[in-house]
């Protein structure tokens, strides 16, 4: 019997490894599988071929969620080192140039990490960073301490602090070197949809992801996207398999 498919169904990604933690793709927005063959033709002096044969095969699979995991990420794209801890932005820290000794300190200060800019709330203008002793219209900042240092003629103007701080307490860290050729995660992908009470299933023991998506959109979800290709698991030669209820 024929069944028919609705949704994107259930994707499980299947790190390598003993004992490993299946990654589940959170908030699957769509899974296109695609088997594809190459075929090499026969030809003699007309026009259609006298005998073709199938040759190279892939299988390409593309999965777009709705959900940024920096878990799943990395073991089934990154292959990095992960550790606890995030970097945080503040888009626009309101405040006011004192006098002596002309300076403000970043709110997060003690965990600053990166100076993104400063802004004259009064003109819309941005000012000049510079090495130390600023000028009209420059500042500089101790990127140590988040302390930002201005000049006298500019007291009293207000401005917005645009900078990145750590956190230690929240989110993860990945970090990725650069790698040899040829390095990259392997793992297993398991899809799954029921509808109707019937089921489809579709496993691929080895697969490895060619690239990762992240778009952002002005006024939508991001839906990053994971390229992956399936080839044959080492020890038995099993490229994919597959069952329907039918």
């Amino acid at each position: 019997m024929t069944q028919s498919v609705f949704g994107a169904g259930f994707l499980y990604g299947i790190p390598a490894g003993a004992n490993p933690t299946p990654q589940v793709f959170g908030a699957v927005q769509d899974v296109t599988v695609d088997f594809s063959f190459d075929f090499k033709q026969l030809w003699g002096n007309l026009q259609f071929p006298l005998e073709q044969a199938r040759a190279k095969g892939k299988i390409d699979i593309k999965a777009g969620m709705g959900r940024y995991d920096p878990t799943l990420f990395n073991q089934l794209f990154f292959g990095g080192t992960t550790s606890a801890g995030e970097v945080l932005s503040v888009q626009g820290e309101s405040g006011t140039i004192p006098g002596t000794p002309f300076t403000l300190t970043a709110a997060n200060g003690a965990t600053f990490n990166t100076d993104l800019g400063v802004l004259n709330t009064l003109t819309g203008l941005w000012f000049t960073r510079v090495a130390s002793a600023p000028a009209t219209g420059q500042y500089s900042v101790n990127t140590t301490t988040g302390v930002y240092t201005f000049a006298a003629a500019d007291t009293g103007k207000t401005v917005k602090l645009y900078y990145t701080y750590g956190s230690s307490s929240t989110g993860t860290t990945t970090v990725f070197t650069n790698q040899s050729m040829g390095s990259s995660p392997i793992f297993g992908i398991q899809l799954v949809n029921v509808y109707r009470s019937k089921s489809i299933w579709l496993k691929f023991p080895a697969v490895q992801s060619s690239k990762l998506s992240m778009p952002m959109k002005q006024d939508d979800f991001s839906i990053p996207t994971l390229d992956m290709s399936a080839q044959a698991e080492d020890a038995t030669g099993e490229v994919f398999r597959y069952s329907l209820t039918g």
